[in-house]
């Protein structure tokens, strides 16, 4: 229910007692016996003319909070025939007989006529007056005293106990919109029973069955409209049951992870939208029940539970495992750090790859912590090799004379190329080779390039070498012939075959024997010039 409804509803409330309550005290007023109320003070109910009369709507055009003070504060009078009958004076009630003042002795007017009350012919149907006001109620057949109303006309007495029917009509008329309109229903059947008991005091003039079978349409209506609103508030308190399923399910999911694979940056995250959340229902959500609630709420502080403490554990073991890390890298940066100064050039950058392959070895610490360690270790290892820079290029420095030597070598040395006379040029490299030496080491940039030039000389050399040792090798030379004797053999035999073949005109083995011929041939061909070559 919002809070509009709830004020709605109690302003609809407060307005009811209050019409009930004035129509109590105007009931009250009413019934008093005539000795309390003065006969001579009925000529009070007729003011002076030119006095400003006291307004009163008719009951069925009046709100329902205006029904009960118009009736303790008006009453409608016998009309006179001498004044004009567009000019209603409404007498007062008893209640205001004994409460107003005495009023000064004035000329006598003629009194002002009221005009008669609009339910009065409906009224008369139900009710009538008797004696001094004495008012009975028609119900089933049987009169009841209703009540008295002295000192007026009849037509006035009735009309007073009419309007009483008229207030419990239109509050019966309000709670029929309440209930067509949907209102809640809080109190609704309350006012029905309020409104009952009114009827059964018997207490007005009018058609009390009538109203009576409305209350009991007002009554049923109001159970299907209680039953509606309670079906709703199942359904809403479902769904808000199953939102916190939900929220508790997924707590319980994330508080199931592995330690090892969860991301706790996040998943904290999403623990702490989980909880406001719940915060948020317990608030201003339906109430699911304390047994509901309960249930859900040592399931929901058990998921938080074992999620922080897979945390703390989880962030316990990471300190110490960082502690670890940065301990043992702690002591490769010593022994880099010992290294910095050394001028061991070759050692000290063995020592540098073996401490780098063990710091990608070790295990990570923070990442804080781990690029700290990192430039500290690295800043140890500028150290050396920014020294053993400067010591290279100073000597670099001292080798620029050798390298312009050299590459004079060089020169001469592809002059060689091609080898044409494989003696002069085995003797002529040597002679590189000599100076090659004398004249040094060269800048380290030019190392490669001066030493594979050199190299592609004396490739060159040495392969021309190799091919005259195997046109000179005896044993090669004695395969090649035994070679030849063996294919023209075979040739000299493969000549005799096709010559018979073709006395007898066979072409299968005429073909045959052309193409053994044929490779024969070819093959004693490839031997002869390798031969050749070798001569």
């Amino acid at each position: 229910m919002t809070d509009s409804q709830k004020s709605d509803e109690t302003a609809t409330d407060l307005t009811e007692t209050t019409a009930s309550a004035a129509v109590d005290a105007a009931s009250e007023a009413a019934t008093t016996p005539a000795a309390e109320a003065p006969v001579d003070d009925a000529a009070e109910s007729s003011a002076p003319e030119g006095t400003e009369p006291e307004s009163s709507a008719p009951a069925a055009e009046a709100p329902v909070e205006n029904a009960a003070e118009s009736n303790a504060s008006s009453e409608v009078s016998e009309p006179d025939s001498s004044a004009p009958a567009a000019a209603p004076r409404p007498a007062p009630s008893p209640a205001a007989f004994a409460s107003r003042p005495k009023p000064v002795a004035a000329p006598a007017a003629a009194p002002v006529a009221a005009a008669p009350s609009t339910s009065l012919a409906e009224a008369s149907k139900w009710g009538r007056v008797e004696g001094d006001g004495h008012v009975f109620l028609t119900i089933d057949g049987a009169e009841h005293p209703v009540g008295q109303y002295p000192d007026v006309s009849d037509d006035e007495a009735l009309a007073y106990f009419a309007r009483k029917y008229d207030d419990v009509v239109a509050q019966i008329v309000l709670l029929e919109q309440r209930v067509s309109s949907k209102a809640p229903s809080t109190d609704m059947q309350k006012t029905v029973t309020h409104l009952r008991e009114q009827l059964a005091e018997r207490n007005m003039v009018g058609d009390l069955r009538s109203a009576e079978a409305r209350l009991d349409e007002l009554s049923t209506q109001i159970a299907e409209l209680e039953k509606a609103e309670k079906a709703e508030h199942d359904a809403v308190r479902a769904s808000e049951l199953a939102a916190r399923e939900a929220i508790v399910a997924e707590a319980e999911q994330i508080s199931g992870q592995d330690p090892a694979q969860t991301q706790w940056k996040t998943s904290s995250a999403r623990m702490n939208e989980l909880f406001e959340s719940w915060k948020a229902a317990q608030k201003s959500g339906v109430r699911l029940g304390r047994s509901n609630e309960d249930a859900l709420w040592k399931r929901f502080r058990a998921a938080r539970t074992v999620f922080d403490r897979h945390r703390r554990a989880y962030f316990s073991q990471l300190d110490s495992n960082n502690s670890a890390a940065k301990s043992a890298k702690e002591k490769l940066i010593a022994e880099a750090e010992a290294l910095s100064t050394s001028t061991d050039w070759g050692f000290a950058a063995g020592e540098y790859r073996r401490l780098m392959d063990q710091w990608k070895a070790s295990p990570r610490a923070s990442r804080k912590d781990d690029d700290a360690l990192w430039a500290r270790f690295r800043a140890a290892q500028d150290v050396f090799f920014t020294n053993r820079q400067a010591a290279n290029d100073e000597i670099d420095q001292e080798y620029a004379a050798n390298l312009t030597v050299k590459e004079a070598l060089l020169t001469e040395a592809n002059a060689i190329l091609p080898v044409k006379d494989l003696g002069a040029a085995k003797k002529a490299l040597q002679s590189v080779r000599d100076r090659w030496e004398e004249a040094g080491k060269v800048p380290r940039a030019d190392m490669g390039r001066i030493e594979a030039g050199l190299r592609k000389v004396e490739d060159a050399v040495r392969h021309a070498e190799e091919e005259q040792w195997q046109r000179s090798n005896p044993e090669r030379k004695a395969r090649t012939n035994s070679a030849l004797s063996q294919l023209e053999s075979a040739i000299a035999g493969l000549q005799d075959d096709l010559a018979k073949a073709e006395k007898t005109g066979d072409q299968r083995r005429i073909k045959a024997a052309q193409e053994a011929l044929e490779a024969r041939q070819a093959w004693l061909d490839q031997i002869q010039r390798s031969a050749s070559e070798l001569s």
